[in-house]
């Protein structure tokens, strides 16, 4: 079929992506400029060069049809999983993290692009088995999430990972998985996190108010609890499969075993994660108790974002970024520098901006014609939401800190790069819509 590239593109996508591309690059040039008023660097640069061939691969990914993807996508999904590896042993340290490949300063972000490769993996995984075994194929998607989101752990990169897992649960959720199936592994990660940061909040801002909270510190209660919740969960199996007709068996053992894994794996992570990343995690409920350390972040960024008022300061005239009181001004916190330059009605309009491109995905997933082009623009949907959400609510003070840039505007090649490639694929698969 003889593509005609007047036909591939979304119009209203693609300006969209281009508003919020500038948008980013004009507040990136303002977040390079001191309190003198001198430019001090050139990350604008940077990012015209990223924009512009980004613009580009946009426009042959579109050009490209998505079904070929499938044709290779597992081979893709090794070579992530090599380049992963590769990058935790060899990597570059960037932010306290290894996840970083590049000579000089010149470098990309495998994990980034992995999403990418992990969607359509997945898109083509879920659409082999739609008609197959649903306990059998959900462990499946599983083992293809955790294999890629460990290695990204291991680096470690929390921000990253996280990222996987709302692109595995609305997919999973799109392809027809049970719901039981999918709030199990949610419960688990709730859990986790929970279990997780609450002995940190206990001791940081409840001042070791909570005793029975106090016991998940001791490694041996933490091991009884483990043991307990385990043989409830036993004892539910075995309720099960002896009395098939007593149900609540069935939601005793489902429930217990959350809990038992959430342990577990909460354990894990307080030996993973650094005291610094457990603390960015809590420290947002109550930025004052860590006023000049890790609460730091979200109160110049909230007082940024109050200072900018209806219509802001003015481009060029903010102060929190031009006197340095912003951290990652430029990456994690650009929204807190557009709201102070333009205000209200600024942020308003970026809002306009995503939901516009959020709706254009979720249309474009309806009206595919291939289950594996839906189950991509799903992912692509579920990336493009995460991203948004937890940012903005992060600069506003209302989500945990993890270093997730905002989509199009943060600056940065790898991430930029990966936004347009999923929107060159979105265009791709709206042109096909009608292909059978």
């Amino acid at each position: 079929m003889k593509i005609k590239i007047f036909e591939v593109f979304d119009y209203v996508l693609f300006a969209c992506v281009l508003i919020l591309v500038t948008m980013g690059i004009a507040f990136i040039y303002s977040s390079g400029i001191n309190s003198e008023g001198s430019l001090v660097t050139n990350e604008y640069i940077k990012q015209i060069i990223w924009a512009s061939f980004g613009i580009i691969i946009m426009i042959l990914s579109s050009l490209h049809d998505y079904n070929k993807f499938e044709r290779y996508s597992q081979n893709l999904y090794i070579g992530l999983l090599a380049v992963l590896l590769y990058t935790c042993l060899f990597g570059r340290y960037v932010n306290g993290a290894r996840s970083w490949l590049g000579i000089g300063d010149f470098g990309i972000q495998p994990s980034e692009f992995g999403k990418i490769v992990f969607i359509v993996f997945l898109a083509h995984y879920l659409s082999e088995t739609k008609n197959g075994n649903q306990l059998k194929r959900f462990f499946t998607a599983i083992g293809i999430l955790i294999l890629p989101v460990g290695l990204i752990l291991a680096q470690p990169d929390l921000g990253t990972a996280s990222v996987y897992i709302p692109i595995f649960l609305v997919m999973c959720f799109m392809a027809g998985i049970p719901s039981r199936y999918i709030v199990f592994i949610l419960g688990i990660g709730i859990g986790t996190i929970f279990l997780t940061i609450i002995p940190v909040w206990n001791i940081v801002i409840a001042k070791n108010s909570f005793a029975v909270i106090g016991a998940l510190t001791m490694p041996k209660l933490r091991l009884f609890f483990i043991m307990a919740t385990a043989l409830i969960t036993v004892i539910g199996v075995i309720g099960l499969r002896y009395l098939p007709g007593k149900k609540y068996f069935y939601w005793i053992s489902y429930s217990f075993l959350i809990l038992t894994i959430s342990l577990v794996l909460s354990f894990a992570a307080g030996k993973v994660l650094k005291d610094y990343q457990i603390k960015r995690l809590i420290v947002y409920m109550d930025p004052s108790i860590d006023p000049l350390g890790a609460g730091w972040n979200i109160i110049q960024s909230k007082i940024a974002i109050g200072s900018g008022g209806v219509f802001g300061r003015t481009f060029l005239h903010g102060t929190q970024s031009h006197y340095r009181f912003l951290p990652q001004q430029s990456t994690d916190f650009i929204f807190s520098i557009l709201s102070e330059e333009i205000g209200f009605v600024g942020g308003l309009f970026v809002f306009v901006l995503y939901a516009v491109i959020m709706l254009r995905t979720l249309k474009i997933m309806r009206n595919s014609s291939s289950s594996f082009g839906c189950y991509i623009a799903s992912g692509i949907l579920a990336m493009f939401a995460f991203h948004f959400f937890i940012n903005v609510g992060m600069v506003m003070g209302i989500m945990p800190i993890t270093g997730i840039p905002l989509l199009f505007l943060s600056y940065g090649g790898s991430s930029l790069w990966t936004a347009m490639i999923c929107c060159g694929i979105l265009m791709s698969i709206n042109y096909r819509k009608y292909d059978k």
